[in-house]
């Protein structure tokens, strides 16, 4: 589908839904702002919704579901065993994915956790593009190492490069070769590369990696999490494929792996996750886990209401007014603060608008871990909550010293059809007074940190009086004005 014309205005995105049931949201004083942070311990995952304007912290379960969605949770089979619900499910998952058997998982790293436990002996390796978070604790927790095969452009954050969630088949080459095939588990695949700023890969790529694996007698796993929006940027930036439908795309990428494993909270806009394939020697390894780790094989822990949403949603992810919302709204927020100068990540990507924290605070060593400085900042200045994506989502090494990110990006996601354009503008807005008044954010140190996952619960403390003093310049310039 083509963009809409204007007659005389520059283009902008347009929503292509209408709203129906609306929630109330609150704008706080930034006193209260400044207080909640700090109750927070400068962690924005532990700031009440009651304190957030506009929640851009993540798009996991938190995309708005359709009316057809609710209309088929009203239609629930909620038996234990033998659900006529996982049926309409497993038949959405043959027709979109194309893949013949699926495990229901209650979400996306519940499927990494069987997958890992599978197929992973300690002391394999596993070469990807890129990690996330949970995939890599899930990784290591079995015995398993890493092993990060991007191209070079990947970490350049402000370039033109279409696809920088590629993986550099060289380096994939070398990686085989140094370990011997028998020493990797599988190549994992993630579309789109969570922590580089929700980058795509490419068909061509994938396809390249599918011929490297076949020739090594290897699997391919594919973390399809956000399959749909990487379908539409290859729609509409690899040429080869611009006149060919989602569905289409979507199939092609999916039939170059031999598992696909998902988080519903994203791929479908509802809860639950799942892992899918055609190959019945592998299903047959991992069935047995379902039930000891998830539910049983008919439902996986998943409420049975949103299994009914999880097949309507993956019907829904061929529709490209549903998929192009996120890519749209998010394009035009990263180019409209990259003209003012702001220091974004591009091209723009999915999942969301993503800020390069080490130029933004640039006067913050990583040490001080700059973009959960920037996070708590632009809380603080705005009541709108993004996410730290770099050094505190990182890991210590085995000595206890921080292992600093590739990159240090504050993440603001725009889950799908939940954000009116003027609420955009007001987010753009406040991240540009915060630019002109970047020198007043400060660092951050950690005052409490779990040994796993600590960016989801972890405590920080400022290394200095920098939130008051931001406080203080924001009242200054806006009186009264929330």
């Amino acid at each position: 589908m083509n963009p809409i014309t204007f007659y005389r205005s520059e283009p902008f995105p347009i929503e292509f839904h209408k709203a129906r049931i609306v929630q109330k949201l609150h704008l706080v004083p930034v006193e209260r702002r400044l207080a909640a942070i700090c109750q927070a311990g400068f962690n924005t995952f532990k700031l009440s919704t009651r304190d957030v304007f506009l929640d851009m912290l993540t798009d996991s379960g938190t995309n708005a579901m359709s009316d057809n969605q609710l209309a088929a949770m009203m239609q629930a089979d909620d038996a234990y065993a033998g659900s006529q619900s996982f049926e309409k499910l497993l038949k959405a998952v043959q027709e979109v994915l194309g893949k013949t058997f699926f495990l229901p998982t209650h979400q996306g790293r519940a499927a990494e956790h069987i997958i890992c436990k599978t197929l992973i002996k300690p002391g394999q390796i596993v070469p990807m593009n890129y990690h996330f978070t949970t995939a890599l604790a899930h990784i290591t927790e079995v015995g398993g190492h890493i092993e990060e095969l991007l191209c070079d452009h990947a970490l350049i954050l402000q370039s033109a490069h279409p696809f920088k969630g590629n993986i550099d088949t060289d380096k994939l080459e070398h990686s085989i070769q140094h370990h011997s095939p028998e020493n990797i588990a599988f190549i994992r695949m993630e579309a789109s590369t969570n922590l580089i700023g929700g980058q795509p890969f490419s068909l061509e790529n994938l396809t390249q990696v599918r011929r490297i694996a076949n020739q090594h007698d290897l699997k391919i796993v594919l973390d399809a999490s956000l399959l749909g929006e990487n379908a539409f940027l290859i729609q509409q930036r690899e040429a080869a494929w611009q006149h060919k439908s989602l569905g289409d795309i979507i199939q092609a990428v999916t039939s170059l792996a031999d598992i696909v494993y998902f988080s519903a909270r994203k791929l479908s806009s509802s809860r639950g996750g799942g892992i899918a394939t055609n190959d019945k020697d592998t299903y047959l390894k991992m069935e047995p886990l379902i039930p000891l780790y998830e539910g049983f094989l008919t439902y996986g822990g998943i409420s049975v209401k949103e299994i009914e949403a999880m097949a309507v949603g993956l019907y829904e992810t061929l529709d490209p007014d549903n998929i192009r919302q996120n890519p749209d709204f998010i394009a035009f927020m990263v180019n409209g603060c990259s003209h003012k100068g702001i220091p974004m990540v591009t091209p723009p990507g999915v999942l969301g608008a993503h800020v390069d924290a080490m130029t933004f605070c640039e006067h913050i060593p990583q040490s001080q871990y700059p973009a959960g400085a920037l996070a708590s900042a632009f809380y603080l200045c705005s009541g709108v909550r993004g996410m730290e994506r770099g050094s505190v989502s990182s890991v210590r090494d085995e000595n206890g010293d921080d292992i600093p990110a590739d990159v240090e990006l504050l993440r603001l996601a725009l889950p799908r059809r939940v954000f009116t354009l003027s609420q955009i503008k007001y987010a753009m807005d406040r991240l540009e007074w915060l630019f002109d008044n970047r020198h007043l954010i400060g660092g951050l140190r950690f005052t409490y940190e779990p040994p796993v996952l600590r960016f989801f619960m972890g405590s920080l403390e400022p290394v200095s009086d920098w939130p008051q003093k931001l406080a203080a310049r924001f009242r200054k310039d806006f009186g009264n004005s929330l």
